[in-house]
C-alpha cells in the first residue's frame, strides 16, 4: 500500500504546473502577465488521443476522377440558358441602379464642393465629414460598377458606359 501511494505521489509531483491565461492553457509560468493564473492540479484531465493512421500521399491523377462529383446535379441546356438569362437581367438591373446612384452622388459631390446644408454652416467639420463620406461612396460605387462590368463581360454582354 505504501509503495502505491509513493508512486502516485511522485507522479503528481512530477507534473508541471498549468497556467490559464484567458482561453490559453500553457505550462509556461505567465503569472506575471495580467489575467494568468495557475490551474489547480485536481481540475486537469489529460486525454490521450489515438494516433490517426497516416493517409497515403496521392500522386498526380492520370485518369478521370472516380465519383468525386456525384453530388453535383447536371442542368439541361434550356435550363442553363434560362439561368444565364436571369443572371444577365439581374446584373443589368444592378448596373442601371449603380449607375444612377453614381450620377446622384457625383451631382451632390459637385466636384468636391457640395452645397452646404443648414447644420453645416456653423460646423465646418460636419461639412468636411460629409464631403469625405460622399467621396468614399463615389469610389465604392465606381468599384461596384467595375465589378458588374467585369461580370457582364464574362457573360458576353457589353455594359453601356
Amino acid at each position: 500500500f505504501f509503495v502505491v501511494a509513493g508512486v502516485a505521489q511522485s507522479a503528481c509531483a512530477s507534473q508541471e504546473r498549468i497556467f490559464r491565461c484567458g482561453n490559453l492553457y500553457t505550462n509556461l509560468d505567465k503569472t506575471s502577465e495580467a489575467g494568468c493564473e495557475p490551474v489547480p492540479v485536481d481540475r486537469i484531465s489529460v486525454v490521450q488521443s489515438p494516433l490517426a493512421p497516416a493517409k497515403p500521399v496521392q500522386g498526380p491523377s492520370t485518369g478521370s476522377r472516380s465519383g468525386s462529383n456525384k453530388s453535383v446535379a447536371r442542368v439541361s441546356g434550356p435550363e442553363q440558358r434560362q439561368k444565364d438569362a436571369e443572371s444577365r437581367q439581374i446584373l443589368e438591373a444592378e448596373w442601371r441602379k449603380a449607375r444612377t446612384r453614381l450620377q446622384e452622388l457625383q451631382a451632390e459631390y459637385n466636384h468636391g464642393e457640395p452645397e452646404r446644408l443648414g447644420t453645416e454652416r456653423n460646423n465646418p467639420q460636419k461639412y468636411l465629414d460629409r464631403v469625405a463620406a460622399l467621396k468614399s461612396s463615389i469610389i465604392c460605387t465606381e468599384a461596384d460598377l467595375t465589378g458588374i462590368r467585369r461580370e457582364l463581360a464574362r457573360m458576353g454582354v457589353a455594359a453601356q458606359p
